[in-house]
């Protein structure tokens, strides 16, 4: 939910913190980036220091930066407390995986249970904007992190009690050389593409999507040589493992830029108070949980093959939908850009989560079970590590590049008089004109978006149907339960 819960409340951030365009992008991705970037090498910490401990330091420290961002002064330290949050993120989901194996060693159950799992994993990321809107209509911007707290106590009081230590037989070493190169790659590259499409092609920005390339790079080849490697890039071979780890990264990217520009069309655009604008979501969260809990069950009957591929056109239709919004908020760009005059707007944005909400929901079901499946059983618990690494990387990268190729868009077609729409609203003494030409900017960006995301997704959609074999690639029914076990050790 954490991860989600801040696009909706994004405009207030803005309007009390005053972060440039690149430093509001940096609070939504700063907590995936961290997130992605250790999540395998604290799966390997868990094995050999104990996951549950893992679990109790994790928790607590994300309670702990949640309350620092919930009273942060600037944007530096709410990135800075996001950062943190991130770090305590990367510890939880791993080793939360390998205790419920734990506590369910009979395969079936195991199975079921990790279903529930991903169930309860995919309506946290859908219903985070809905909370962070029913808290934003009563309380200021940090209420979104306060919620966190609650949740964080009940944890420390009974996981000692309910909860068993969990550690491998044979633990990895952690490569620490790894997990720099790999972070500093991926901040590197993402900083610098952020500052060519605000600033253009300048000479910072370049250096450090070089600088940032050539660090993943050295990453790759490292991983080569390495017994215990954080990321195992001989499994890449395998077709299947590779379609599945993107259809994990892909997906998550997709969802989270258009629930961070969608966002601030219903509250910019339309005018939308922010509680409105959060219980549109309530349809898209709807069909994504349920899909989440009943595509496992199709996938007995039709194949993985046919729910991934049916997946991705799911979504890249959804994305196509939100090409039938305006600036006005109706189709046919009449209307008066409020609440009122914003019903077109508005149906297609539900429309739009709907549709995509589907292949959402398939993406969190079957994802990690195919990746898994892929591949051997002793390698297993590598390919689990890195589909949920994936998920991690993708609703970062989804702000980071996807947010970016809307801020291009906008600071070539709009006014020209703040980087981002938002900052242009602010401006005293803006006229109407003016403003509409920034709506009708950031509009055109969005579309742009969604564009891009749909073609991507159909392009997969189509590699999938010509890749992937006819048979099931999870294997039957027993395999998929030794499958899911796999995946709650994923980050072994």
């Amino acid at each position: 939910m954490d991860g989600s819960i801040l696009f909706l409340a994004m405009p207030q951030v803005s309007q009390a913190l005053t972060p440039t365009a690149d430093q509001a992008l940096w609070i939504l991705d700063s907590y995936g980036f961290a997130v992605g970037s250790l999540l395998i090498a604290f799966g390997s910490i868990g094995d050999r220091y104990g996951r549950l401990r893992l679990l109790m330091a994790g928790a607590a420290l994300f309670g702990l930066a949640s309350a620092g961002a919930a009273f942060s002064s600037t944007p530096e330290l709410l990135i800075a407390f996001r950062v943190l949050m991130g770090i305590a993120g990367a510890t939880l989901l791993p080793s939360a995986l390998a205790v419920l194996s734990e506590l369910f060693p009979e395969p079936r159950r195991r199975a079921r249970a990790i279903g529930i799992f991903a169930a309860a994993f995919a309506a946290g990321f859908a219903v985070g904007p809905v909370v962070g809107g029913l808290l934003l209509e009563r309380f200021w911007w940090g209420s979104v992190f306060l919620v966190n707290l609650p949740v964080i106590a009940l944890f420390l009081l009974f996981a000692p009690v309910l909860l068993g230590e969990v550690r491998a037989a044979r633990p990895g070493r952690v490569d620490a050389l790894s997990v720099a190169t790999s972070a500093a790659g991926l901040l590197f590259t993402v900083y610098g593409l952020k500052h060519l499409a605000a600033d253009g092609i300048v000479a910072l920005p370049v250096g450090a999507v070089g600088g940032g390339a050539a660090l993943l790079v050295c990453f790759a080849a490292r991983q080569r040589r390495l017994v215990h490697p954080l990321i195992d890039f001989t499994l890449f071979r395998d077709r299947v493992f590779t379609i599945a780890i993107i259809t994990g990264l892909l997906p998550l990217a997709a969802w989270s830029a258009a629930a961070y520009l969608t966002g601030i069309y219903l509250q910019s655009v339309l005018a939308l108070d922010v509680l409105h604008a959060a219980l549109l979501g309530l349809p898209g969260a709807a069909v994504l949980t349920v899909t989440s809990v009943v595509v496992p069950r199709i996938v007995d009957r039709v194949g993985k093959r046919a729910v991934l591929v049916t997946g991705h056109f799911a979504i890249a239709a959804g994305l196509l939908a939100l090409l039938a919004t305006t600036a006005t908020g109706t189709a046919t760009g009449t209307g008066t850009g409020t609440a009122t005059g914003g019903i077109g707007g508005i149906g297609w944005y539900v429309a739009s989560t709907a549709v995509a909400g589907i292949g959402y929901g398939i993406s969190f079901a079957v994802v990690a079970d195919t990746a898994v499946g892929a591949v051997p059983a002793e390698r297993a618990g590598a390919a689990g590590a890195i589909a949920e690494t994936s998920n991690e990387i993708g609703n970062a990268l989804g702000i980071a590049l996807l947010g970016s190729l809307a801020a291009l868009v906008f600071r070539l077609q709009g006014p020209d008089l703040a980087p981002t729409l938002d900052e242009t609203l602010r401006l005293p003494g803006l006229g109407t004109a003016v403003a509409a030409d920034a709506k009708a900017a950031f509009v055109t960006g969005l579309h742009i978006v969604a564009i891009t995301a749909s073609a991507l997704h159909a392009i997969l959609g189509a590699t999938a149907l010509r890749w992937l074999p006819k048979g099931d690639p999870g294997g039957t029914p027993e395999a998929a339960a030794d499958a899911g076990g796999g995946r709650a050790e994923a980050g072994a």
